[in-house]
C-alpha cells in the first residue's frame, strides 16, 4: 500500500536512531529531533547511493514522488542522479 500524506505527518522516530517510512526505493527518514527528510536509494555503477530529495513538509509527498521519478528516468538514461542538477531544477 502506498505511503499517504497522513502517514507522513504522523510518523515519529525512535529515541536513538532515525526511522523510515518507505514506498519503493524512496524513504522518509525521521530523526529523533523531529526532522523528516526524503531520500531515494539507488544503485549506480555497482555502488549503493542515497539521493537527498528534500525536507518534509517543505517537500510534499507528491513532490518527492515526482523527484524520485525524475531520478529513475536519469538512471534509465545511464546518468547518475546525484551528479546531475539539484532536484527541482530540471
Amino acid at each position: 500500500m502506498p505511503l499517504t500524506a497522513l502517514e507522513c505527518r504522523k510518523t515519529k522516530s525512535s529515541p536513538n536512531s532515525p526511522s523510515f517510512r518507505t514506498w519503493g526505493a524512496c524513504k522518509l527518514w525521521v530523526y529523533p529531533t523531529g526532522t523528516k527528510l526524503w531520500r531515494f536509494a539507488y544503485r549506480f555503477g555497482d555502488k549503493q547511493k542515497l539521493l537527498a530529495i528534500g525536507r518534509y513538509p517543505a517537500t510534499t509527498l507528491l513532490q518527492a514522488r515526482m523527484e524520485r521519478d525524475k531520478a529513475k528516468v536519469q538512471l534509465d538514461e545511464g546518468r547518475d542522479p546525484f551528479s546531475c542538477e539539484a532536484p527541482g531544477t530540471n
